[in-house]
């Protein structure tokens, strides 16, 4: 009898790999730049990252796919439509990233209120600590200020609760249902429309899912109906942000700062974005990048292949209601 065969993209935790060998798969690892065609026509599995296109015509030549799991929270790099019509199941890995991306939410709002890399990059230019009661890099109040949550999840909850914790913030949050967003209620959070939000908020961190109807939710007007020291925060997807539109916004300083871990155009970064150094914090897709969360992520989309190849049903489906956007995983 033929092993089931699973297809790696790029490396995973190397005890992830390890339990689909001791499971008696065959896998089937891609070499360094090694176009996914060359593996999907070859296998049952195919365990995908976030910087993978997997397409309509790339899941047309797995004559023999049954499984996508991504490698992710997110799953736009998946054409979630073309594979259900194939009788393909995609699956993602929620939850497991909660605490890290929370975490690095509230790192960038500290970094861009508290003007931490141009403090850092100014000591060293200058080999000494020069006081003064007004210094240049002049900072944010972040305690007792309000943050706004744009997509209340299992992370923007996360985010909530850090903030009301930690900083005594007060916190308004648009978008988001079911348990998350019951939580939030009940430790005081308050829903108000997205107007209402980008009106009042001191900060803002976007949380939801990158859909037809969050392409681009943050655009010129929006930021411009911002507080203008307002700073906002991103470790959803790039896209929600109309990246162009923030680039002007920061120069003509319509907005106080932004802290982003992802890009619209990953790996490509604007560049005018990259010449922004006050009150511009910018990390290249770190939200999960602990040691923990990482190989935690490589497990759950691994138990997700062990389980179809035991034919059984997957760990974490993407539904089509979530394909829809009509819930926040992230």
């Amino acid at each position: 009898m033929t092993a089931f065969r699973v297809g790696i993209t790029k490396p995973i935790h190397p005890a992830a790999t390890k339990l689909l060998q001791d499971a008696g798969l065959a896998v089937l690892q891609a070499d360094e730049g090694q176009p996914i065609a060359d593996l999907v026509g070859h296998v049952e599995a195919l365990v995908s990252h976030l910087t993978d296109r997997i397409d309509d015509a790339l899941l047309s030549q797995g004559t023999e796919l049954r499984l996508v799991a991504n490698v992710a929270a997110g799953y736009d790099n998946v054409d979630i439509a073309a594979a259900q019509r194939r009788g393909i199941t995609v699956t993602n890995t929620p939850g497991v990233l909660t605490e890290a991306t929370a975490d690095l939410a509230i790192a960038l709002m500290l970094a861009v209120a508290r003007r931490i890399p141009e403090s850092d990059a100014q000591l060293r230019s200058e080999k000494s600590v020069n006081w003064r009661l007004l210094p240049d890099s002049m900072g944010l109040d972040v305690t007792k200020q309000t943050l706004g949550v744009v997509g209340m999840g299992q992370i923007g909850l996360a985010v909530a609760q850090r903030a009301i914790g930690g900083f005594g913030m007060t916190v308004l949050y648009s978008g988001g249902s079911g348990p998350a967003a019951a939580t939030a209620r009940e430790i005081g959070c308050r829903e108000v429309s997205l107007p209402t939000l980008l009106a009042e908020s001191d900060f803002i961190s976007l949380h939801v899912p990158l859909t037809d109807g969050t392409h681009h939710l943050i655009d010129a007007a929006a930021l411009r109906a911002m507080k203008p020291e307002a700073v906002l925060i991103n470790t959803a997807r790039g896209a929600v942000i109309d990246e162009q539109a923030l680039v002007e916004a920061l120069r003509e300083g319509l907005i106080g700062g932004a802290g982003l871990d992802v890009y619209e155009r990953e790996p490509a970064v604007t560049t005018g974005l990259l010449d922004l150094r006050e009150r511009v914090v910018i990390t290249p897709h770190i939200g999960s990048a602990t040691s923990a969360t990482r190989r935690q992520m490589s497990m759950m989309a691994v138990r997700n292949v062990l389980a179809v190849a035991d034919n059984r049903e997957a760990i974490t489906p993407i539904t089509a209601a979530r394909a829809a956007g009509k819930d926040v995983l992230r």
